[in-house]
Parts: structure tokens; sequence; C-alpha cells
């Protein structure tokens, strides 16, 4: 062979070696880039879930007053104030925020516990739930030597429209929006409130069952069941409503608790200017 020949086929074999051996470079490369981009978006996936690890969760009983604001759960209608969430066990009923239009409860039943009278009578009947933290706050109180009456639970509209005639009609309409509720915008109506009172003060409902053992401890106890006393004392500003000792309000006992440790009434508890999310 000579030597021209020679140099062409040392030519021909490097150039048959490099095209074999780039391509093997290039692609060993790319594999080491798609490694390290698949480590980086591993990390960052891993960042990611640490941040979210991190983070704090939302508040519960703070995420509940929030999504059952005052602002939220209303609208008008026909030129009235009407609560969009008449079943919630949150609902704020008063003078300005309306049940709607022959609004009545599914789920009324009769609690086991002692009243204040014998003889069937709608006043006997509260929500299902209520009804039930109502036997269980009764039980409580006989254990602690605490007697108690159940005395007034469910108001339908009609018996509110009497009610309030009849309080309009012998103590003049003034009166009677203090102690009373314009048919429509009763507590009682919802099915989540009832009036306690004791042998003690002769199961009447006036202040001075507030002054009494019995009293006191369901003012102490209350929101260990999910109840609140709903019209504290010095609150008419806010409330509407007088000072009433016997009338308390189921809304489940996470959110009782804290009403109770906050001091507020439902009214300021559920306004969003009160609520920090």
């Amino acid at each position: 062979m000579s030597k021209q020949q020679m140099w062409k086929k040392g030519i021909w074999t490097c150039l048959l070696i490099s095209a074999l051996v780039l391509p093997t470079a290039v692609l060993s490369g790319c594999e080491k880039t798609g490694g390290s981009a698949k480590e980086q978006g591993q990390a960052l996936q891993g960042a990611g879930k640490s941040e979210q690890e991190g983070q704090v969760p939302a508040d519960p009983v703070m995420a509940k007053r929030s999504e059952n604001s005052l602002q939220t759960t209303i609208k008008e209608v026909d030129g009235k104030e009407v609560v969009t969430n008449p079943e919630a066990m949150t609902v704020i009923v008063n003078k300005q925020r309306s049940l709607p239009d022959g609004y009545e409860p599914a789920d009324l039943v009769e609690p086991n516990v002692l009243f204040s009278f014998d003889g069937p009578h709608e006043k006997r009947h509260m929500r299902k739930e209520a009804a039930d933290a109502l036997e269980k706050l009764f039980a409580g109180a006989k254990e602690d030597g605490i007697e108690l009456r159940a005395v007034s639970g469910y108001r339908s509209y009609s018996r509110q429209k009497s009610i309030y005639e009849n309080n309009v009609r012998t103590k003049g309409e003034e009166y009677a929006s203090r102690v009373s509720a314009v048919p429509g915008t009763s507590e009682h109506q919802t099915g989540l409130t009832i009036d306690v009172s004791s042998p003690s003060v002769k199961n009447e409902l006036e202040e001075n069952f507030g002054d009494s053992s019995e009293g006191k401890w369901l003012a102490e106890h209350a929101a260990d069941y999910g109840f609140v006393i709903r019209y504290p004392k010095d609150r008419e500003d806010i409330t509407g409503y007088v000072y009433e000792p016997w009338h308390i309000r189921y809304i489940g006992t996470d959110l009782a608790q804290d009403v109770a440790k906050s001091g507020m009434t439902l009214e300021e508890y559920f306004d969003e200017a009160n609520i920090k999310l």
C-alpha cells in the first residue's frame, strides 16, 4: 500500500471514530443535563412541599366565623333584610335580621328534660342537635346538684305574633320591643333557643334567676354544652333586648366556648370587623 493510500485510510478511520464517539458524548451530556433538571425539579418540589408544610393552618373556629359572618349571610327581600342561612347552627336573627317567610325547622324534637309545665305544646321542642345538647346540659347540672326546668323552646311565627301583639296592647310598643321580638325576627323560631329557669325562683323568667345558684351555674357552664347566654347584662344597645339570664342559644361547643372567652355578644362575634383570618 502506498503512503498516500495509508494516509487516506487513516483519515477515514478518524472520521468514522468521530462519527461514533461524538453522538455518544452528546447523548451522555443530554442525559446528564436531563438528570440535573430532574434533580432541580425534585428539589423545587421538595422546597414547595416544605413551604406548604411550614404554613400555619387556618383556625377552624375563625374560619367558621368568617363563613357565617353577619355581612355574608344576609340579603334584601322586599325591603327586608333576610338571613340566607336559616338552617345553620350559627344563624343570627335579631331586630335587623329576619327569618325567611314561612320558615319552620324540619328537625324539631322534644328533648328528654324536665319542663316547668305538663301537657303537649310546641314550646317543648327544639332542633335535634340543640335538643341533644340540652339533655347533656341538664344531666351535667343534675350531677352538680343544680335543678333546672325548661320553660319555652321553639315558637312558631303565629305564636310569636300573638305574644308580641299582646305585649304591645298591654305594655306599649316601646316596652314590647325591648322584651319580645317582632314576628319573624325571634330566635325562638329558629328552634335553637330555649328559656330555662328553676324551682328556686318558681320557674319564672325574671332577672333574679341570674342571681340564683342555678342561674350562676348556667352562666358558667352553658358554653361547655354549646350554649351561650344570648342577651347578656348591659348589652341592650347591641342585642336590642334587655338582660335575659334564662335565654340560652345553641351554637355548638367550639364556638360557644370561644364566645364565652371573648366576652362578645353574637352580633359582635360574627361581625367581620372582629374576625381576623
